[in-house]
């Protein structure tokens, strides 16, 4: 009977046990450690195991939220690291598993079509090299807008011309080299002028006349032009307008639409634009040059405003210890006189010589013994995260909003307290955590920050005028800050410690030394409260500006803004190739010839090794026979049952001539793969021969075999033409 009793009770406890656990535990404390470790990908995959077990459970959530951010963050800080070391392929790579994760990252949306667009740009420029090619330069516009006729003239051939006469003489004899008509002005005064040309262009010849007699001209027709006197009125007379509307993506507020009007109308000096509020966009009439210049300002002023994730970690640490030791005695002695059994009498002066200790009775003293030891510690922890736009205020709540009572105070009926129903309001305080903080976002990546974070709370209340008034406790700091991209800064740690002691006794024994512990008590009260507020700024979002914002263009003089014909631009020597670092390990690319000639050999130097569980064994990656060897990225494959790769380090082989050859390598201990990537500096020949490539340590994890492989592998020489090499298989026996 009693084995059944205990056999029902400890069902009864694993079902409460069972209950009491909610689904996904498991996997969540999993992703805790994973966390901890910063293994954030494994710590998402075990927080969204847990969701998918429990979908309710509200911090599965947040926590499965909160890591997917940063998963996706820590993906975009490694494509950044890869992309300034010339690696585009792998940094793209990186930026495709931060999206992948997180959709909605607009910065590695960004960083990804960036990368992707190096790519391209750094394939072109080789592809240029090779053929020995020249590439027509990109135009600072793509186009100007539809307008007055273009000239067409008969024959483009250089203009040779020197030439002392009639101004007028001089414009119809360049239209008839050009084959133009040419037509004047009715206010058109010639003058005689000295002209001499040399290879000059229609276009440079009618510009450089028309500068030394003070006149322009402009098409009539593809063939006709006509010179007219440069002067403000001709300008208003015969310049031709168009009209274009823009509409803007990025603008929110009615002041940023018009802060742009009133940019082109200042630079450009166009008077007819005018802001269109409801569509979000600005028309605008005027020349077409000047109305192509307006349009480049405003591509390059709309931008996506810069935004940043601030992730905000408060700390308050409150310790209360109180101590109580002690005897404390009585300090009243009451004396009571016994009355008579008959009743009570009276004792009347002249018989207090007869009162005897039968009369009266005393009270013997009594003491009361304390030990008493209280230590309360309280820890409240918030990790909130803002997200904010460049230059906009963010504010954060957090806690309760308590009332207390503003306005005047009369006194009460006849004079006597205070009416507190007299002229009472009552206002509402936020009390908790309470963060403002208004971001600046520059473009090297800093953040700069307007903080105020406030922790307050109700330490007491007080009654004023019959009203109970809460006391606000309050810590609060305001100040600017500038941060780099992910820099942890203690914002203010504050700490208040107080301690307090109260005696009480019978007076001279509570002072005695060893007495006062049996006529005295003791108390002594200890507090400790400590504040830590740490600060983390996030970048998430930053403006496109592409190389075509930062380039200038020529717009004429400051009376007459003119953009060159496409027909009189100078061709100008093509551009060098981007600067875009040479990548050190590429990804897979589209099969190529290879190189004809013998293969190399890869092997793993020893072929089999053995190491004790715990132990730790150096494994050499050989090459032999290769030839112009610049860059070998590949995967080397193991078992991470049986073995984990702890470190990577360099043979030497590709260092060969004192060039510093780089090495990068990424270790995925769950597939058991690691990517390894060696490249020599560019502009330096390949190695030929034989050597190690890099010496790899592995760590015994349990017993059994461990084969070794290359499965991929990417050789090129110094030209980017493949390498044939055969890799050979190597096994590691734990014991």
């Amino acid at each position: 009977m009693r084995n059944r009793l205990l056999s029902v009770t400890g069902l009864l406890l694993v079902a409460l046990l069972a209950t009491g656990c909610p689904k996904g535990s498991a996997d969540y404390k999993k992703g805790q450690e994973a966390e901890l470790a910063k293994d954030y990908d494994t710590a998402l995959i075990h927080y969204e195991r847990a969701l998918k077990a429990n979908p309710r459970h509200a911090q599965y959530q947040v926590r499965a939220n909160r890591m997917r951010f940063e998963a996706a963050q820590m993906h975009v800080d490694r494509g950044h690291k890869l992309r300034e070391q010339g690696l585009l392929e792998p940094a793209a790579a990186e930026f495709e598993k931060a999206l992948a994760i997180d959709p909605s990252s607009f910065v590695a949306e960004q960083e990804l079509r960036r990368t992707l667009d190096l790519i391209v740009a750094r394939r072109q420029a080789e592809e240029q090299a090779a053929q020995q090619r020249q590439a027509a330069p990109v135009a600072a516009l793509a186009g100007l807008p539809e307008g007055p006729p273009a000239l067409k003239p008969v024959s483009r051939e250089p203009i040779n011309l020197r030439l002392t006469e009639d101004a007028k003489r001089v414009f119809e004899t360049i239209g008839k080299l050009a084959g133009l008509n040419v037509i004047f002005d009715p206010d058109f005064q010639p003058r005689r002028v000295t002209v001499e040309l040399t290879n000059a262009s229609v276009e440079q010849a009618l510009n450089i006349v028309g500068l030394m007699t003070k006149t322009f001209w402009k098409p009539v027709t593809p063939n006709t032009i006509m010179v007219i006197p440069d002067t403000a009125a001709k300008r208003k007379t015969y310049d031709e307008h168009i009209i274009k509307t823009f509409y803007l993506s990025n603008t929110l507020q009615p002041a940023e639409l018009n802060e742009i009007v009133q940019t082109i109308r200042t630079l450009v000096d166009i008077r007819r634009v005018t802001p269109s509020t409801a569509n979000n966009a600005i028309i605008v009439r005027d020349t077409p040059d000047k109305v192509a210049v307006a349009e480049k300002i405003i591509r390059d002023i709309d931008q996506a405003r810069p935004e940043v994730v601030i992730q905000v970690t408060i700390l308050q640490a409150r310790r209360d210890r109180l101590r109580q030791l002690g005897i404390s005695p009585t300090t009243s002695f009451p004396l009571t006189f016994t009355p008579l059994q008959g009743g009570e009498r009276g004792v009347s002066l002249k018989d207090l010589d007869e009162i005897g200790s039968g009369d009266y009775s005393v009270v013997l003293p009594s003491a009361v013994g304390t030990a008493l030891l209280t230590d309360a510690t309280t820890r409240v922890i918030q990790n909130p995260e803002v997200r904010a736009t460049d230059g906009q205020a963010a504010k954060l709540r957090i806690g309760d909003k308590v009332p207390f009572a503003t306005g005047s105070f009369q006194p009460g009926i006849g004079g006597v307290g205070v009416n507190p129903l007299v002229n009472t309001q009552f206002q509402f305080q936020d009390v908790g955590v309470n963060v403002d903080i208004t971001p600046r976002v520059h473009l090297n990546r800093e953040v700069s920050l307007k903080v105020m974070v406030e922790v307050s709370s109700v330490t007491g209340r007080v009654n004023i005028g019959g009203i109970d008034q809460p006391i606000f406790g309050q810590r609060r700091i305001e100040h600017d800050i500038r941060l780099r991209e992910g820099e942890v800064n203690i914002l203010g740690g504050i700490i208040e410690r107080s301690e307090s002691v109260s005696r009480s006794g019978w007076p001279l024994f509570s002072q005695v030394p060893f007495l006062r512990y049996l006529f005295s008590g003791e108390t002594k009260e200890f507090q400790e409260n400590e504040v830590l507020i740490v600060l983390t700024p996030r970048i998430v979002r930053l403006p496109g500006i592409t190389p075509e914002n930062l380039r200038p263009l020529a717009v004429g003089t400051d009376e007459a803004i003119a953009l060159p014909r496409p027909s009189e631009a100078e061709t100008p020597a093509a551009p060098p190739p981007p600067e875009t670092p040479r990548p050190q390990a590429p990804s897979a690319e589209p099969p190529q010839a290879e190189i004809p000639g013998p293969a190399g050999l890869l092997r793993f130097q020893p072929a089999q090794a053995r190491v004790a569980v715990g132990q730790t064994v150096t494994v050499d990656i050989q090459v032999e026979n290769v030839r112009d060897l610049f860059v070998v990225p590949f995967v080397v494959s193991f078992d991470p049952a049986v073995v984990e790769l702890a470190e990577v380090h360099h043979g030497g082989f590709l260092g060969d001539g004192g060039q510093p050859a780089a090495l990068v390598h990424r270790v995925d201990a769950e597939s058991g793969a690691a990517i390894i990537s060696l490249s020599r500096p560019p502009g330096v020949a390949g190695v030929t021969g034989s050597g190690t490539l890099v010496t790899v340590v592995f760590k015994g994890v349990a017993a059994g075999r461990c084969r070794l492989s290359v499965p991929q592998m990417a050789a090129r020489d110094s030209q980017r033409r493949p390498i044939s090499i055969q890799a050979s298989v190597g096994e590691i026996l734990v014991e």
